[in-house]
């Protein structure tokens, strides 16, 4: 779930490198729940394809975090690994999304060997993908937050904010994925696969989009000497 950028003291592609990541990564959850291409693939490399997503979401996030808490520095200083900044909104909106995508890598992988019927699906992929899901919620809503200045603020006409607002549109998505995948577990229905599918797609739509804006959006601004 990409959020905005900001000058930092990493290289100058290390946005570039952000947004083809968060993009790569979106397009992978946008194919793999199209029932056409699991047919087409078959449920092995359809699985692969959700993992093979969700660890460019993970890469992606990480550099944003990097570049995060490494904003505002001046030239010359370490580059900071972690950092203890709680006052700081994007500290915690970067750090919550990393540890969403770590949350993704654990249910796309165990999704990889644990079926539908087994006991354990629930334990095992269901509450990491649940957990997930609530990470990235709550990032968006923080960078969402960050970009209008207010907990009930309205989308600014202005690019960063389309992209902040389109990406929470893709963190509810996603959202409504896990719980519908929860609420109607039904083995074999249509339906219930149907409104899970639907929802991660529109999810991983939204924030491909937003992953897309941010090429246009860090060629606004001044590159950082």
């Amino acid at each position: 779930m990409p959020a905005t950028r900001h000058p930092t003291k990493l290289p100058s592609r290390t946005s570039w490198w952000i947004a083809a990541l968060f993009a790569a990564g979106s397009a992978c959850f946008l194919v793999a729940p199209i029932p056409a291409f699991a047919r087409l693939v078959g449920p092995g490399v359809d699985g692969l394809v959700f993992f093979v997503g969700s660890l460019l979401f993970t890469t992606a996030a990480g550099l944003q975090w990097l570049e995060t808490i490494n904003s505002g520095r001046e030239p010359g200083h370490r580059l900071r690994l972690l950092t203890f900044e709680p006052r700081r909104i994007g500290w915690w909106s970067s750090g919550v999304q990393l540890l969403g995508t770590l949350f993704f890598n654990a249910t796309t992988f165990r999704a990889l060997r644990v079926g539908l019927e087994s006991p354990d699906y629930d334990r095992l992929v269901w509450r990491p993908d649940a957990l997930g899901s609530i990470c990235f919620l709550i990032s968006g809503y923080l960078a969402y937050v960050q970009v209008t200045g207010h907990p009930l603020g309205r989308p600014r006409r202005t690019l960063e904010s389309a992209i902040a607002t389109v990406n929470l549109l893709g963190c509810l998505a996603f959202g409504a994925s896990a719980v519908a995948s929860y609420v109607v577990p039904s083995v074999g229905d249509e339906r219930s696969t149907a409104v899970v599918n639907s929802c991660t797609a529109l999810g991983a739509l939204c924030f491909l989009i937003g992953a897309l804006l941010l090429f246009p959006e860090r060629a606004r601004k001044p590159r950082p000497e």
